[in-house]
């Protein structure tokens, strides 16, 4: 195995708590946290700060390039700016994350978002959550997981989340934006929804997010992960 530091990649789809678990991995195991979610969400916001339409393909390609997206501070306070304005609260509105689902189903913003993912983790120590990291940005990950949970309880999760931000949505919304995504996900052209070969795959439904934490630092151990940081 290389003694470089690690890339582990945590894959699945919308609402399985991909994003929980890699801020509690990356925190556990002293890498960076990279939430490639977080990005597509700041493509969306340049698109609609910008007015543009987002079926015109060249057009949000054109923004996703010319957008400076970084991601600071640790797991546990990530930051995501946006041609240097703080943008973590902004790119989870509901509008955002509607539009977010549609410009990363785009071949052309996907390829660039895939290549700076790949820059960012390019000498290893990271953890990156996602659809595609483990298939395509880093398909020779030290170590691959891949999390789901039924699309019913996907949407509790959401829908309890999005009730403690005071966002007016009933669970039928959310259930019929979740089985939306998974279908434009596992459908797209260009990195589709699925799971790598070598992946470890969790069934978080009936887990609690401890659980499938103790679970995942457990496979880290087997690995000998835990020992490169």
């Amino acid at each position: 195995m290389s003694k470089r530091a690690p890339i582990i990649t945590i894959d699945g789809p919308s609402g399985a708590g991909k994003s929980t678990l890699g801020r509690m991995l990356a925190r556990a195991l002293n890498l960076l946290y990279i939430d490639t979610g977080a990005m597509y969400r700041a493509v969306a916001l340049a698109v609609l700060r910008a007015g543009a339409n987002a079926n015109d393909r060249q057009t949000v390609a054109e923004i996703a390039r010319r957008a400076r997206i970084e991601l600071a501070g640790d797991p546990n306070d990530l930051r995501v700016m946006l041609d240097g304005e703080d943008v973590s609260q902004e790119i989870r509105s509901e509008r955002v994350s509607h539009l977010a689902s549609v410009v990363s189903a785009i071949p052309e913003v996907r390829r660039e978002m895939v290549r700076r993912q790949r820059d960012m983790g390019a000498h290893g120590g990271v953890v990156l959550d996602g659809r595609d990291t483990g298939t395509v940005v880093f398909p020779q990950a030290d170590l691959k997981f891949f999390l789901t949970a039924t699309p019913e309880e996907r949407a509790q999760r959401r829908y309890e989340e999005e009730r403690a931000r005071m966002q007016d949505r009933t669970f039928d919304d959310v259930l019929r934006e979740v089985n939306l995504r998974d279908e434009r996900d596992s459908t797209r052209d260009d990195s589709p929804l699925r799971i790598a070969k070598d992946a470890v795959v969790i069934d978080t439904t009936e887990l609690s997010i401890e659980d499938v934490f103790q679970r995942m630092m457990e496979v880290a151990r087997e690995r000998g992960l835990t020992e490169l940081r």
